[in-house]
């Protein structure tokens, strides 16, 4: 009795592992599902790829900025055609609606922020904007340059090619901590280190990082222009190098 028990539980287990590898290698086609399946299934590919990681932006789109001119248009309802200035908080004032906050937008976003705004009375508004003013790109060059400053950033450019720019390194300068600040609407979003001696002394460019507008370089002072001022002048013509 035991022995026919035990034949019985080992057929069941072996019948079921068959069915489930059967089950694997047959993959389902579309037609094989019901709609609710097959639409449940699209679904989740679509979550799946809309959750892939997107890469970043090399070229970047204008932020807008405080003081920034735009006119705004409406090519069906010209009434509400407007040119506004953004004020130092951010916000403009809309004609009709009121204030929008706008700063840290880029003009697509915009455009869709209007949208939003204006379908409280307006049916599918197809509203314009252009950018009629702005700030011209720019980065700062600040510590141990020969000509620190603030420099307009024409086209593509990177921190070696700002470097020379800001009229290259001081004597005094560690260029093998060039610091390089990423700027954010809402203050410093980034701090990168950067071996600048290494990748001049090495002739490789591969880690040299593009500016992005508003981006701040910082060179230290190096370890020894620090304790030069501490040490005593002895009156004897000796030079420190």
């Amino acid at each position: 009795m035991v022995k026919k028990i035990f034949r019985f539980f080992a057929m069941a287990f072996l019948s079921a592992a068959s069915l489930a590898q059967a089950g694997a290698q047959a993959p389902v086609q579309p037609g094989d599902l019901q709609p609710a399946e097959r639409k449940a299934r699209s679904e989740s590919d679509q979550d799946r790829v809309a959750s892939r990681p997107v890469a970043t932006e090399r070229y970047p789109r204008y932020l807008l900025r405080p003081t920034d001119v735009l006119q705004i248009n409406f090519p069906i309802s010209p009434e509400y055609d407007q040119s506004v200035t953004i004020q130092p908080d951010g916000y403009i004032n809309l004609r009709g609606v009121g204030d929008l906050y706008v700063a840290g937008k880029s003009v697509p976003e915009l455009i869709e922020a209007l949208k939003k705004t204006y379908q409280q009375f307006l049916h599918e508004p197809i509203i314009n904007v252009e950018l009629k003013d702005f700030e011209k790109p720019y980065f700062i060059a600040g510590g141990e340059f020969g000509h620190p400053g603030k420099f307009e950033l024409r086209g593509d450019t990177t921190v070696a090619e700002a470097v020379a720019i800001a009229g290259g390194f001081t004597d005094k300068a560690k260029h093998s901590e060039v610091v390089l600040f990423h700027r954010a609407p809402n203050g410093w979003a980034e701090a990168k280190r950067l071996d600048v001696k290494q990748m001049l002394a090495n002739k490789d460019l591969s880690e040299d990082v593009h500016l992005r507008p508003g981006d701040l370089i910082y060179v230290p002072k190096n370890t020894l222009s620090k304790l030069r001022q501490f040490i005593p002048n002895t009156g004897l013509g000796m030079t420190i190098p």
